[in-house]
């Protein structure tokens, strides 16, 4: 079966905004699809998920020993971000630009 001719752009788009909301693959579809608006959008919104990630991780290897009362509080921060991640993909798959709850609106802090 035969694709029109706009499908393997589309699909391409569809793959680089999926691995944008995969932690530090948000670099791959940055560097691939950098021109694509529908692409930028999600690697903003991955970034948003990554550096809050990042900023998690730090704090937990950091100051463990202060905050290891609170270890279940991060475990939900981490589900959180699970779940985030899950919503973007499947506004990917869907073609949607929908801003993730909570997270969405701090995409624009990244200038790219």
């Amino acid at each position: 079966m035969d694709q029109p001719s706009g499908a393997a752009p589309a699909q391409k788009n569809t793959l680089m905004g999926v691995l944008s909301y995969l932690g530090p693959l948000v670099i791959v579809s940055y560097l691939v699809a950098k021109d694509e608006p529908f692409v930028k959008f999600h690697v903003r919104q991955g970034l948003v998920l990554l550096a809050i990630e990042v900023v998690l991780w730090l704090i937990m290897r950091l100051f463990f020993w202060q905050f290891w009362s609170l270890l279940p509080l991060f475990d939900l921060v981490d589900l959180a971000l699970l779940i985030l991640s899950i919503v973007g993909i499947v506004n990917v798959a869907q073609g949607k630009e929908t801003a993730l709850p909570f997270v969405g609106s701090w995409g624009n802090s990244f200038p790219i």
